[in-house]
């Protein structure tokens, strides 16, 4: 029994109108389907980053302009902000139910390792506010949560097919193995080069399937994972550079944020994205070996039914 899918809404419907009208008047041959889909999938992933690209507009926004003295601290406008872009996302429909649990695992997840790391002084965070527990501020949850959430879109947005995707009870296992390790390691033998290994092996094979615009293209699911963890380094970048939080040797002055962190954001990229395949409990949907006999077939069945 398939699960019906939500209306579109009313936004949505003119955008897909938008995109099939300029489709049809600029794509003539393989060249300019070659770039209109390399355009499509730059807005695509831009759209997947709604919350996370607002939420990092707010930090540079506010660190640019804040009212010095304001009654409400930026920590907390910034919290506020949070919850308002979330609302509007599920008013909107730009973001399911669905997706809405996905980020509020995450945010719990986040905010737990969160406690646990500026307790051992892994990172500060230097302005005052009122709504936080303990030296965390409660927006930072929703930074975490901004992953979960362009994980969950993306998923959707790009319409996600896996081949050899991985059993879920040994995924759970290996994001166990990270999670545990993001604290263990403060008192153990950090062990995050294991992991690295245990990720290659676990989905080194798979491949995910995405669509940009009519067709599914593939990528090994690994490159997929460092690409995103390149993007999510960047903007942590502009995020200690916003002061909303500081590393160790920023205290006095920005300064780049250590490679050594790409390497924790590519295991905590494969902690969100189990939680996002937990509740699809799925891969996706039918595995696609080819694009072009995927429509060969489908025009045989219809034939066959003549």
């Amino acid at each position: 029994m398939e699960i019906p899918v939500p209306a579109q809404t009313r936004a949505q419907q003119r955008l897909h109108a938008a995109r099939a009208a300029l489709h049809a008047r600029c794509v003539n041959g393989p060249v300019s389907q070659t770039v209109f889909e390399f355009v499509a999938f730059g807005i695509k992933q831009g759209w997947a980053c709604l919350f996370g690209g607002l939420m990092l507009g707010l930090l540079l926004l506010t660190f640019v302009w804040y009212p010095e003295g304001a009654p409400l601290s930026r920590y907390d406008f910034l919290v506020l902000g949070a919850v308002a872009i979330q609302v509007m996302m599920l008013w909107t429909g730009l973001e399911t139910w669905e997706e809405a649990k996905i980020i509020l695992v995450f945010h719990i997840v986040g905010t737990v390792m969160e406690l646990f790391k500026t307790y051992h002084g892994s990172w500060i965070y230097p302005e005052e506010s009122f709504l936080r527990i303990g030296g965390v501020p409660l927006f930072t949850g929703f930074m975490y949560a901004a992953v979960g959430s362009y994980l969950a879109r993306v998923w959707r947005i790009f319409d996600f097919r896996f081949d050899r995707f991985p059993p879920l009870w040994v995924q759970a296992s290996l994001t166990t193995a990270i999670y545990v390790n993001f604290f263990a390691h403060h008192w153990l033998p950090d062990v995050r080069i294991a992991l690295f290994v245990g990720t290659a092996m676990v989905y080194g094979p798979c491949l995910v399937w995405f669509r940009a615009d009519e067709a599914h293209r593939p990528m090994p699911l690994v490159i997929g994972f460092l690409l995103v963890a390149v993007f999510i380094w960047f903007a942590e970048n502009l995020g200690t550079f916003a002061r909303a939080w500081a590393y160790p040797g920023q205290e006095h002055g920005w300064q780049m944020v250590s490679l050594s962190k790409l390497g924790s954001w590519y295991l905590l990229m494969i902690i969100s994205f189990v939680l996002v395949a937990l509740v699809h409990r799925a891969p996706g949907g039918p595995r696609i070996e080819d694009p072009e006999a995927a429509r060969r077939k489908q025009g045989r069945d219809r034939l066959s039914h003549l």
